[in-house]
């Protein structure tokens, strides 16, 4: 039996719990902020506010203390990517050598432009830390996770055995994972594809149709591609499932958070708005934008698409506008 703490108590992480503690075979936690969520999750036995509708089983424990940490033998982070390096400040001191992280949070912190599993190594090995950190990604909606319908995901570590064991661990009837030592490819891949997916809801929005969903799907794929291959990913992983696979969940899925942000955008809402609409929950695209486009500038690499979505997140630019001038770019040749 492994002990398992899930860091971070909204939908995504709820759905992992559930996920994990359904398989059997697992102490399993989830970590909650603070202790006054952990105490409104656990009066209601259900996470009301971020995956209502799915009771928590009894043998999950819910709490904000420290100790589940200390013992825990696997860590699921999915904190997300603002705070992310101010939690692990405050959690660093339980944590010790031997544990094994999974990042599963999809997102690029704005100021480093550092991928989750940069940001979790750089905080914790100051401190003499040195835990084996890897990423867990791909086409998973919460709620569908939570329903145990089928989902398939990859998870990655630089150390093939760790892995393998991470696959064996987490896998079940309703969990498939596939292994990779390509954490580069898969982290970069479940973060900027949120960003396409806002680029398909303003494209939704604005009233288009499935041609151009498909032409973002498939431009957008290869400016990812473009830029997790500069940054030391393969190619191979972003025709998987944690980049084409995620892109096409997100850019189609009406469950997606960017993408329902992309399309309020392009039915003319304001911003702070939309994200004030969302009730707490994250739209990891949001932030991401800005970083992606400071990561492909510091290797040279053109990304349309992300462009135009920092223009019309950042400066309010008309989506109308940023889709035409897409479309009158010079023309290329498709490889």
């Amino acid at each position: 039996m492994s002990r398992i703490v899930i860091l971070g108590a909204g939908a995504w992480g709820t759905a992992i719990a559930l996920s994990l503690t359904r398989r059997g075979g697992h102490d399993v936690t989830l970590w909650a902020h603070n202790e006054q969520e952990a105490q409104v999750i656990n009066s209601a036995r259900e996470n009301t506010l971020f995956l209502p509708g799915f009771p928590l089983p009894d043998e999950l424990t819910i709490t904000a203390e420290m100790a589940p940490i200390e013992t825990a033998e696997i860590l699921v982070s999915v904190i997300p990517s603002e705070f992310l390096r101010s939690t692990l400040h405050r959690i660093k001191s339980h944590l010790h050598n031997g544990q094994f992280v999974v990042s599963a949070t999809k997102g690029i912190e704005k100021e480093t432009h550092c991928r989750m599993t940069q940001v979790i190594s750089q905080t914790l090995e100051p401190a003499g830390l040195l835990l084996s950190i890897g990423a867990f990604s791909g086409p998973s909606f919460a709620i569908e996770v939570a329903q145990g319908q089928p989902t398939a995901v990859t998870v990655a570590f630089s150390d093939p055995q760790i892995a393998v064991l991470i696959q064996q661990e987490f896998s079940s009837e309703t969990l498939r994972l596939y292994s990779s030592t390509d954490v580069i490819g898969v982290e970069l891949g479940g973060a900027l594809k949120n960003v396409i997916a806002i680029a398909a809801g303003v494209a939704a929005g604005v009233g288009l149709g499935h041609n151009s969903t498909a032409a973002l799907i498939t431009r957008g794929i290869a400016e990812i591609t473009r830029l997790a291959v500069a940054c030391g990913g393969q190619r191979e992983t972003l025709a998987g499932l944690s980049g084409i696979g995620d892109l096409v969940l997100t850019c189609t899925g009406s469950l997606s958070r960017n993408r329902t942000v992309g399309q309020a955008l392009g039915q003319g809402r304001k911003l702070p708005e939309i994200l004030e609409s969302l009730g707490g929950k994250v739209a990891e695209g949001v932030l991401t934008s800005r970083a992606a486009l400071g990561l492909a500038r510091e290797h040279g690499i053109e990304m349309p698409i992300t462009e135009q979505m920092e223009l019309i997140l950042e400066e309010g630019k008309d989506p109308r506008e940023a889709i035409r001038q897409l479309m009158l770019r010079p023309g290329k040749g498709e490889h």
